[in-house]
């Protein structure tokens, strides 16, 4: 029987896998906003967002160990409590930055108008 069966921590082996995973999640994010591979930047946010979330999710399985079994019904209720905050903190981020950059950047005109001052 696994670690993970018994209830106790996880084994080498998939602290290992999370750790990669880890890794992984972080590294194509970083190649996708330093190296600019992609003209669209909405394509680049979704693929950031995505990543994130999933590297959340896998923190919280392979570092966490909750996962969703009928005997631990406890464990699914945090992971769907989680799953729930990850829609909610992603999608308010996403919608904090539209509205920001919507907000903020002043207009044309007032950008003019600043340069032609005395």
């Amino acid at each position: 029987m696994s670690d993970h069966a018994k209830g106790g921590h996880g084994s080498l082996k998939s602290y290992l896998i999370g750790f990669v995973l880890s890794v992984i999640l972080t590294v194509i994010p970083f190649w996708v906003v330093m190296g600019e591979p992609l003209d669209n930047k909405g394509v680049a946010v979704a693929i950031i967002f995505i990543l994130g979330g999933a590297q959340m999710l896998v923190h919280i399985h392979y570092f966490l160990h909750v996962t969703i079994k009928a005997e631990q019904g406890w464990q699914a209720m945090s992971m769907g409590l989680t799953i729930l905050l990850l829609v909610i903190v992603l999608s308010g981020s996403i919608w904090v930055m539209f509205n920001l950059e919507e907000n903020m950047m002043p207009a044309h005109e007032q950008i003019e108008r600043v340069r032609n001052l005395p």
